[in-house]
């Protein structure tokens, strides 16, 4: 596994703070860099400090005795940005006051099950956006498929490229479909790591860290892929996964995240962070039917209906029902409509490649990509035969 855990320094006397603090550590991507109870020779221990340099210090106020407040100033004086949190038995308003004055960062109190792991992702994310160069966020975006088999991962890799290609910003191709995502195959990405070891070591997450994941699919086009196997029991965090996608806007002028099919817990997680969500769907019977439940799901999570826009893809040349009939039955705007051509698909897939924006559904592909990317479309002669019956 790709090594950068969380340095961490223990100076915790009290028994069952240490217990706690232990417990809340067991199995989290964090390396306990020094642990001791208490202080005794302060030269040997500011030496220390500064050969290991941890990332997060947890300090309980009673091993550093009445004068607490500036122990904390020395041990951060110490460290560059450092991370100090202050661990006590009981709540009382003037110590957390003094500890936060004197340059703790957090103030926790029993039980720490919970509530020390979300402090440590919170507050190394909220340092890792400091430490970026100031820069406007980029966009995120986002592609389902209502069932298996609609091409969400084909249209979210072709709009990546086209978007890349019309705007000529950076772009990051992520794959959480984790039930076996292929987007990593279909750009011939061959990076060695996955998703999952941004979100197991979000602690330390910063864009060095995050360069040695990703992998290029093509020309400032990265992509960061889905794991390989994913353990049955192992727990999501699906809190760790925003993190992840927040992070990324940091970094990215355009995110476009594959989300695989339906709505399940990742995906809703970060479906408020994305600024436009897209439900792939083919004509079919039971498709259709699936994007009815996903419109009522969403009205049942709390979120408008037109939260995702409808991209209907593999349509006939002549469909039985017109753009606003569909539209009626769905209870869904159609966003875009998408032609039907497998075999010109398959024929690039076999040989390794996208389709070329020259291609009958690449012009189709390049038309999403600028009405989403709100830049104006490529003037050819061929884009007026307007295969995608629904722009």
């Amino acid at each position: 596994m790709l090594g950068g855990e969380t340095k961490v320094g223990l100076i915790v006397a009290h028994r069952e703070l240490r217990n706690q603090v232990q417990l809340s550590l067991r199995g989290s991507p964090t390396r306990v860099v020094f642990d001791q109870p208490a202080i005794q020779d302060w030269g040997r221990f500011l030496d220390e400090l500064d050969r290991v340099r941890p990332d997060v210090v947890l300090v309980d106020l009673g091993a550093l005795g009445p004068s607490f407040a500036e122990s904390l100033r020395r041990i951060k004086g110490t460290l560059s940005q450092p991370i100090v949190i202050a661990l006590h038995t009981v709540v009382e308003p003037e110590t957390i006051l003094a500890a936060i004055r004197a340059g703790a960062s957090e103030y926790l109190y029993p039980p720490l099950e919970g509530a020390l792991e979300k402090a440590l992702i919170r507050l190394v994310s909220e340092r890792a956006r400091q430490t970026q160069p100031a820069r406007d966020p980029g966009k995120v975006l986002g592609f389902v498929s209502a069932k298996g088999g609609c091409g969400a991962t084909t249209v979210a890799c072709h709009v990546g490229v086209e978007v890349q290609r019309l705007t000529g910003k950076d772009v990051l191709l992520a794959d959480l479909d984790l039930d076996g995502g292929v987007l990593s195959f279909l750009m011939k990405a061959r990076g060695q790591y996955s998703i999952l070891d941004a979100v197991r070591n979000i602690h330390r997450l910063d864009a060095s860290y995050w360069k040695a994941l990703v992998s290029n699919g093509q020309p400032r086009v990265e992509v960061i892929a889905a794991p390989r196997l994913l353990d049955p029991n192992e727990p999501l965090p699906t809190e760790a996964f925003r993190q992840v996608v927040r992070f990324t806007r940091s970094i990215y002028d355009w995110v476009i995240l594959d989300l695989g099919r339906s709505l399940n817990p990742i995906t809703l997680a970060v479906l408020a962070d994305l600024d436009q969500a897209f439900l792939v769907a083919t004509f079919d019977v039971l498709a259709l039917h699936r994007v009815k439940q996903l419109v009522q799901n969403l009205l049942d999570y709390g979120y408008g209906q037109k939260r995702f826009q409808l991209i209907l893809n593999r349509m006939p040349r002549q469909p039985d029902l017109t753009q606003s009939e569909l539209e009626k039955v769905l209870g869904l705007e159609i966003y875009a409509g998408l032609p039907n051509s497998y075999p010109e698909l398959y024929e690039a897939y076999s040989e390794g490649n996208l389709l070329p924006a020259t291609s009958e559904l690449g012009r189709q592909f390049s038309r999403l990509a600028a009405k989403i990317a709100g830049v104006p479309e490529e003037k050819t002669e061929k884009s007026k035969s307007r295969l995608g019956i629904f722009f």
